[in-house]
């Protein structure tokens, strides 16, 4: 799973006994050696998806990490780009690696359920990120992105096909989310990460609570599952039209 770059067991390890924040900052400097960072081929994908529907003006990575996200929104956007994440770490990385790769990002820390931003963007798209946020989280997680967005804005992510019961990666999952559990059942602070708590027909149901208008679409690339069902989706929940724009909460 680790290349030679990547970080050891004794890394991983530390990382995981911190609490989330703490841990990625740890991990940043070797989290793109690592199977956690988004793979270019969803990268690219969605970029492709994107232009098929843009250009936009203003774009926010939500949890952008080390910045794979904002390449993404710098294809596709022709204005301003901005990366939020809580890692000090990751976003010291994102903003060392794309100093002199075009024109300039946007690096703010904050904490993705209490955004400092006013409703400026037209796009924002996250990669990766929400199984650090329990499913209670979500209704205040996607009211907080809704109240960033312009009206007519579009709120975009990849979904891949859960795996299915009895095969191996549904079973590694199963066990991850297990040994996460117990984890943070004896050891304090908790370090949120679950890979089956993000569930597609609960985030259809919380984004369109919290008032969007929700479309699925297919991106191609990946090809269909042997019942025909779509490997990788992308989820687009657009802020409809003819809104009035209320001011976000800022981060404490």
């Amino acid at each position: 799973m680790f290349g030679p770059e990547g970080p050891g067991l004794r890394e991983l390890a530390v990382q995981v006994l911190s609490s989330v924040d703490r841990g990625y900052d740890l991990l940043a400097p070797k989290f793109d050696h690592t199977p956690f960072r988004t793979p270019d081929s969803v990268l690219d994908a969605t970029a492709s998806a994107l232009r098929r529907t843009g250009p936009f003006d203003a774009g926010l990575d939500l949890c952008c990490g080390t910045g794979a996200g904002v390449g993404v929104l710098r294809r596709v956007c022709r204005g301003s780009v901005t990366g939020v994440d809580f890692s000090a770490g990751m976003l010291a990385v994102a903003r060392e690696r794309t100093r002199a790769a075009g024109p300039p990002v946007a690096w703010v820390r904050a904490d993705a359920r209490a955004l400092p931003f006013r409703p400026v963007f037209d796009l924002v798209v996250s990669f990766g990120a929400f199984g650090h946020f329990l499913p209670r989280e979500l209704p205040g997680l996607f009211a907080q992105v809704r109240s960033v967005l312009r009206p007519g804005g579009r709120f975009v992510f990849p979904v891949v096909a859960p795996p299915r019961p009895g095969s191996l990666e549904y079973v590694m999952l199963l066990g991850f989310d297990a040994v996460m559990r117990v984890r943070n059942a004896v050891w304090r602070p908790p370090f949120v990460m679950y890979y089956r708590a993000f569930r597609f027909g609960a985030v259809r149901r919380e984004l369109a609570r919290a008032g969007f208008r929700v479309e699925l679409q297919v991106l191609p690339e990946f090809g269909r599952r042997r019942d025909g069902s779509p490997r990788v989706r992308l989820i687009v929940a657009e802020r409809p039209e003819g809104e009035g724009v209320g001011i976000s909460h800022p981060c404490p």
